[in-house]
């Protein structure tokens, strides 16, 4: 069976790093599983970068199946500020499990707690305004105190 991997980047430079690569799939000449992207904007199997995405991604904003950065999205995300994921840590977290200073999800660990079981009027009223724009917080004000 042949696999397909791509492996490219571009010529332009910045503090070192292409300013975009990509390397996706397995370079078995090279003796490499799978493509491990680094750049200012990573795309790959494994990807670190300013902007990184991938299965595993690194980067000051990472979008991946694990996602670790200052600010992460992901199935798991570990965010040392704000972390998204159906398991969420950092100081702000929002997940299915979320752990954090400021966290909300259907089971949710914290100093502030916005879950199914727990409604932190603190918690509330900062979802509420860094995420005005979310309709479904109105509902969940109503129900918290009712």
């Amino acid at each position: 069976m042949a696999f397909k991997s791509i492996r490219r980047q571009s010529a332009l430079r910045f503090a070192g790093l292409p300013l975009w690569s990509v390397a996706i799939g397995p370079d078995f000449a090279k003796g490499e599983m799978r493509g491990h992207a680094k750049g200012i904007l990573a795309l790959g199997d494994i990807a670190t970068g300013v902007v990184a995405a991938g299965g595993l991604a690194r980067g000051v904003v990472a979008f991946g199946g694990l996602a670790i950065g200052l600010a992460s999205f992901g199935g798991l995300g570990l965010g040392l500020i704000v972390a998204l994921g159906g398991g969420a840590a950092g100081v702000v977290a929002i997940g299915g499990g979320a752990a954090g200073h400021y966290a909300m999800g259907g089971g949710a660990v914290g100093t502030h707690v916005l879950s199914a079981s727990e409604c932190d009027p603190d918690a509330l009223d900062f979802f509420s305004r860094a995420f005005e724009w979310w309709p479904q917080l109105d509902i969940v004000a109503q129900n918290c105190f009712s």
